[in-house]
């Protein structure tokens, strides 16, 4: 396991000890702008439509105005430096320290984002969906959730014509469906306005306003409708991903259960975890033949050939800070259900087993998406699975899901669910108050999965040996680190000749999750 996930790639750069692991955190290059309707959808804009030195000149401005209104605004309000301060620090900008490339886009035929978007959201994706749930959208009750399914295929079936639009209004509305819509409106409205259609927006913002739709279309958050409120459209699917977990989580279990408290260690339970996300229901679809063998262990025989770049080294440290300390509050920004959640919580285990975390938090999606991502009541569902699994046949996977119930009864695993993570802006556009809880409550975030990855690039076109500090780390509210294995045509961090080496050995290497990394971040120190 340990060649599984060492790499012969010299670290790209040096952090500073983690023996007190707050204090690695670099300085932030924060601005300080004008209120805008949306902060991704401004910085989307100003990267398709101006120049860099049209942006320069428009943040100094836009900085002069928020320096001299802002200040006389709170001065009105009750003239407290408190109110001016807390007014101030709401309008901070994060970005990475390098100038932002374009967003991807979907209208370049032959591109992983173009064949998605223009196919493979609807013949595959959503065609699989509606196969799976067959029985579900021909029931009582499912009718105006089967019109709405045909609604967008029939859109997506025309990509390149039809144009966004923005999320409708429901007649019972609660206020905080009512914000989360505002929000989505403010991330499409430069698009909307300008007519774009599904493959002109930009990729990312396409690709997730899809499953909001999708949302919309089936009547998911309308309480006027009981048979399809919340029902999950992809419930199947994660269950029988669940259900085909257990032979390979046994192999997996029985290793994190023997694993040491040491850094390497938590390299291992990291590696599980990394290469775990190779299993992803939305281009591999879990297959009942293979219910009782075990894929995972064939998966990690081959990574260590497979990994592009490895700062494995810059995390134990900074974990080994945490252990000496008591242990930290660490956070997993999970990605998809089924295996890859039961290696996430088997990481989990071992940070909170090996004295790295007095707490995981797991961060899930708000509402069903790209097919798999896991919500609470995946999480949920998968420990009870495996604390009900058969002890003689799956006894360390069942010993598991026991340690795992036990934690979430302690309060030494906590959920929590965030609209943030299910919408299409860059994670530079983090929101208040998640920002700032993050800032102050965490000391180390997993980033997991190739969607979270694509974010924290905002989905644009980087060098691929552009630093993943300059890029990640220099914005990022916490020390962070990124496990994932590619599945889309962005990337950062890695060294050249590794680029030019999995380029020659696979014509698919960007997009097909045969290859990984594992980045580690400083994070902004700057709250």
């Amino acid at each position: 396991p340990a060649a599984a996930f060492t790499s012969k790639l010299p670290a790209s750069r040096s952090f500073a000890s983690a023996r007190s692991p707050r204090s690695i955190t670099a300085p932030c290059s924060a601005t300080l702008k004008m209120s805008q309707p949306s902060s991704s959808s401004s910085s989307e804009a100003a990267a398709i439509d101006g120049t860099e030195e049209e942006k320069e000149e428009e943040e100094k401005e836009e900085e002069n105005q928020s320096s001299s209104s802002s200040s006389s605004e709170a001065a009105a309000i009750d003239g407290t430096e408190e109110e001016e301060k807390e007014e101030k620090k709401e309008k901070k900008v994060y970005l990475p320290s390098l100038p932002l490339p374009p967003p991807l886009f979907s209208t370049v035929p032959g591109t992983w984002a173009h064949d998605t978007m223009s196919r493979r959201v609807e013949s595959e994706i959503l065609e699989r969906t509606y196969e799976e749930m067959r029985d579900e959208f021909h029931s009582p009750g499912f009718e105006s959730a089967l019109e709405g399914m045909e609604r967008l295929r029939s859109e997506l079936r025309d990509a390149s014509n039809v144009k966004i639009r923005h999320l409708r209004e429901l007649t019972y509305e609660k206020e905080s469906r009512a914000r989360e819509r505002e929000e989505w409106r403010a991330i499409l409205e430069p698009f909307v306005s300008k007519g774009d259609t599904w493959l002109s927006a930009p990729w990312m913002v396409a690709e997730f306003y899809l499953y909001r739709r999708l949302m919309e279309e089936i009547g998911y958050f309308d309480p006027s409708n009981p048979t399809t409120h919340l029902w999950d459209p992809f419930l199947k699917a994660k269950r029988a991903g669940l259900a085909t977990s257990a032979a390979s989580a046994e192999g997996v279990m029985a290793r994190v259960e023997g694993l040491p408290p040491t850094r390497e260690g938590t390299g291992l339970a990291a590696a599980f975890a990394l290469w775990g996300n190779k299993m992803d229901l939305s281009i591999w679809p879990a297959d009942a033949d293979n219910a009782d063998r075990d894929v995972f262990s064939e998966i990690l025989e081959r990574a260590g050939e497979n990994l592009l770049h490895d700062d494995a080294n810059e995390l134990e440290d900074h974990c080994e800070g945490l252990r000496e300390r008591g242990g930290g509050n660490v956070d997993v920004i999970v990605d998809n259900a089924g295996f890859e959640l039961v290696t996430d919580l088997a990481l989990a285990d071992h940070l909170v087993s090996a004295g790295v975390a007095g707490v995981v938090t797991f961060q899930l999606k708000s509402h069903p998406t790209f097919v798999s991502d896991a919500m609470e009541k995946d999480l949920r569902e998968t420990v009870e699975h495996y604390a009900s699994l058969d002890a003689e046949k799956y006894p360390y996977a069942q010993r598991a899901g026991v340690r795992w119930q036990r934690y979430l009864d302690d309060g030494k695993w906590v959920c929590r669910e965030d609209n943030f993570w299910v919408q299409g802006s860059a994670m530079w556009d983090m929101p208040e108050p998640l920002r700032s809880d993050m800032t102050s409550r965490c000391d180390l975030a997993f980033v997991k999965g190739d969607a979270n990855y694509r974010r924290l690039l905002g989905d644009r076109d980087w060098d691929y040996t552009a630093p993943f500090q300059d890029v990640v780390g220099a914005y990022f509210p916490c020390p962070v680190c990124a496990l994932r294995t590619l599945k889309a045509e962005v990337g950062c961090g890695m060294d050249a000749d590794q680029v030019e080496r999995a380029s020659g050995l696979d014509d698919q290497w960007m997009v097909n999750g045969r290859f990984g990394v594992v980045h580690f971040g400083t994070g902004c120190a700057d709250a």
